[in-house]
């Protein structure tokens, strides 16, 4: 197996003290939003074999064993992180795997640069993707029922708000929710920057289920994004509990520290909160327009203590384990590909000493035994 070292990735939402405060390390008063594990061409780990990428090209079949090359290719996929967000990240949904084959082929037979700024489809991939907490976590996810929505618009008393009220009361829950968010990603920019103002000052006010909304409004003041964030369910989320994110579901981290784990993707259709590209045409094909709750997930404990956090998706899975003192060293030997990755204590995994934010990778079939204390995050696919 092999230690990792990992690349921590700048992005201006991220916390200057979250992953300083995980790794023991003094702040830099730069923001890092995101460490990434894996194999991802973007920032692959390092190892002592070279870049794990290479590593992994070198012998797919060694490394991930036959039965994950022959499901998923010769690539590892997924990718584990560890994220940071001290400020809102974009409003943004992921497409299913057959529009991110379409739209990545529409793409490529157009001759849109890969790295174009209004480029859609980076891969021809989806990016399903499950966020755990570390500490308390804040985040949007799935839309609230419309009328729930209407209540909380109408309480702001904003008269350029009421016409989504009226949409979201007359109208049935898909057409209203498509309705809405496409008047509001279409708007005049100008008088959408001026109800932006008018509903944060309203939120900052009232306070309550409308904090947060201010709170978003206030890192991107103006942004249609702030309206469309009113129309999702807002979660706080419980250091163990997660968030799964299936395709078309719209959402966005606001602040918090939590290990979040995704295929192997970079697509992304951005609603708002962001200076990015926004394809609304685009966006409206690849939203789901379901209301719901936000389906927090809690761990399912395995009769070993293996914490699993179950999903449909597989090409991750991700779990968790606790390791209290005095319990004697474990085989977590796999025919699949891990990455190990310790959030507290000092287990040992075979020769490596974790510590929090450290990790490594074990190939498929070699062994990994644990022993000391501490809890390890572990990354593998769905054999």
């Amino acid at each position: 197996m092999d230690r990792l070292d990992n690349t921590v990735r700048p992005y201006a939402w991220g916390s200057t003290t979250l992953i300083p405060r995980l790794l023991g390390t003094e702040p830099t008063g730069e923001p890092q939003a995101e460490m990434w594990m894996g194999a991802h061409p973007g920032a692959p780990s390092r190892t002592p074999r070279g870049p794990l990428t290479d590593v992994i090209d070198a012998d797919p079949e060694r490394e991930l064993g036959p039965e994950a090359v022959a499901r998923f290719g010769p690539r590892l996929p997924f990718l584990l992180k560890i994220l940071a967000a001290g400020a809102p990240l974009s409003l943004q949904v992921h497409p299913d795997l057959a529009r991110a084959r379409a739209g990545f082929e529409d793409e490529e037979r157009r001759g849109v640069p890969i790295e174009a700024p209004h480029r859609n489809y980076k891969d021809a991939n989806h990016k399903p993707e499950l966020i755990c907490a570390l500490t308390e976590f804040d985040g949007l996810c799935g839309f609230r029922p419309p009328l729930e929505t209407a209540e909380l618009l109408a309480a702001l008393e904003v008269d350029s708000l009421k016409p989504y009220v009226d949409l979201l009361r007359a109208q049935p829950e898909e057409a209203a929710l498509r309705e809405v968010l496409t008047a509001v990603l279409s708007a005049d920019r100008e008088e959408m920057a001026a109800t932006v103002a008018e509903t944060a000052a309203a939120c900052d006010r009232l306070g309550g289920a409308h904090a947060p909304y201010a709170g978003i409004a206030h890192h991107y003041p103006g942004d249609p994004g702030v309206i469309a964030a009113m129309l999702l369910n807002h979660v706080r989320l419980q250091p163990g509990e997660a968030l799964f994110l299936g395709a078309g579901v719209p959402h966005a981290y606001l602040n918090g520290l939590g290990v979040e784990i995704m295929a192997n993707s970079d697509n992304v259709l951005r609603c708002g909160l962001t200076p990015k590209h926004v394809d609304v045409p685009e966006l409206l094909r690849v939203v789901r327009f379901e209301a719901g709750d936000a389906g927090v997930l809690r761990p399912e404990a395995s009769p070993d203590g293996e914490e699993l956090y179950d999903t449909p998706i597989d090409e991750f899975r991700l779990s968790r384990l606790v390791l209290p003192d005095g319990v004697a060293p474990r085989d977590l030997s796999l025919r699949t590909p891990q990455i190990l990755l310790c959030t507290a204590g000092s287990p040992h995994v075979g020769e490596h000493a974790l510590a929090p934010g450290r990790s490594v990778f074990v190939p498929a079939g070699e062994k990994a035994e644990v022993s000391g204390t501490g809890t390890l995050f572990r990354a593998t696919v769905v054999a």
